[in-house]
């Protein structure tokens, strides 16, 4: 039993993964993630690292068995290591099953082994082509060999690794299959993702929208995919694909939805509670956070907040307005 008690949504699904933003920030500009002039938020609003332990630590009181670290890149905070050592804690007492990272990779082969000390026994690392000038190309300010090196460095300190890839058409669709047989040869899981409609950027997303179906028809010419049960907290459906022995994830937030199991909610970094990625409804955790040293009105804030959960998310990539579903960035929300 939780001091506070469990987290449970309008729809009796029980809130156990929490994705933290501790950055909006990044050392990348990726094309379908951010405008190239991004403006960030001034550091006063952000959640200092204690204030962000204390979050965390709140949410695991009330259930929360799962949690994720994301950003922006979350390993360009300065000091994270010293928040990622503070919620290890919760590893070594049992209270939380799993802390993991989302990461760009750039900043792998600095911290995979202290991450390993401190108890993170996986990653997932955003990839979305394997050709330098290409990924150069999409991540504006990324090199590959870097990315590449981090990989290296996280597999060789023991942490599991999960390429995510982002599917886009006229850019790496015909790259995925070859993507997927080198992540499975490295003993890598694959997700491919559909592009989310967050934000405002400088493309056009109706243009870079590949759906999964497609894609999975597609790879079934060559490959034998089998429907299997894993599950890793998060919203992908993995298949087992025959020829390579390895796991393939798919995230179709667009063509089919995963609302139906949902049991994540997102903070940012400064400490606003989405309980949907794709709505706009938020909590301000912030102001109970520091309105008081106990943790009774933060508690309280929170159960609140789930007590407002939709049933599922309304994205949709409308080529007539062209607009985002949702005006934020992923790097705001949290990846």
């Amino acid at each position: 039993m939780t001091a506070f008690g469990d987290m449970v949504d309008p729809f009796g699904r029980k809130i156990d993964y929490l994705r933290v933003s501790v950055t909006d920030r990044c050392d990348f500009r990726c094309v379908y993630c951010m405008a190239e002039d991004m403006t960030f938020l001034p550091k006063k609003d952000l959640l200092s690292l204690e204030e962000l332990d204390r979050l965390c630590s709140v949410f695991i009181d009330k259930g929360v068995r799962r949690l994720r670290l994301t950003g922006g890149e979350p390993l360009v905070r300065k000091n994270i290591m010293q928040l990622i050592r503070g919620l290890s804690r919760h590893i070594k007492s049992g209270a939380l099953d799993e802390l993991t990272l989302t990461t760009n990779g750039s900043q792998l082969a600095r911290f995979a082994g202290e991450l390993a000390e401190c108890g993170v026994r996986r990653v997932n690392v955003s990839v979305d082509t394997l050709d330098p000038e290409k990924f150069h190309e999409i991540t504006r300010w990324g090199h590959l060999d870097q990315v590449l090196r981090g990989i290296d460095a996280a597999l060789d300190a023991g942490l599991a690794v999960k390429l995510n890839a982002v599917a886009l058409r006229g850019f790496n669709q015909d790259e995925l299959p070859e993507m997927m047989r080198w992540a499975h040869g490295r003993g890598m899981d694959m997700t491919v993702i559909e592009t989310m409609p967050l934000g405002e950027i400088d493309g056009d997303r109706t243009d870079q929208y590949l759906p999964l179906s497609e894609l999975r028809q597609r790879l079934e010419e060559q490959f034998t995919l089998e429907e299997i049960a894993y599950k890793t907290g998060g919203p992908a459906r993995y298949v087992k694909v025959a020829e390579t022995g390895g796991r393939l994830g798919f995230i179709t937030p667009l063509t089919h939805n995963f609302c139906e199991s949902c049991n994540r909610v997102r903070v940012t970094c400064t400490g606003t509670l989405f309980m949907c990625l794709g709505q706009e409804d938020a909590a301000d955790l912030r102001a109970p956070l520091r309105a008081s040293e106990g943790n009774e009105l933060l508690a309280r804030a929170i159960d609140e907040a789930i007590s407002r959960k939709p049933k599922g998310h309304d994205f949709i990539i409308d080529r007539n307005t062209r607009q985002p579903a949702v005006s934020r960035h992923m790097s705001v929300t949290g990846g």
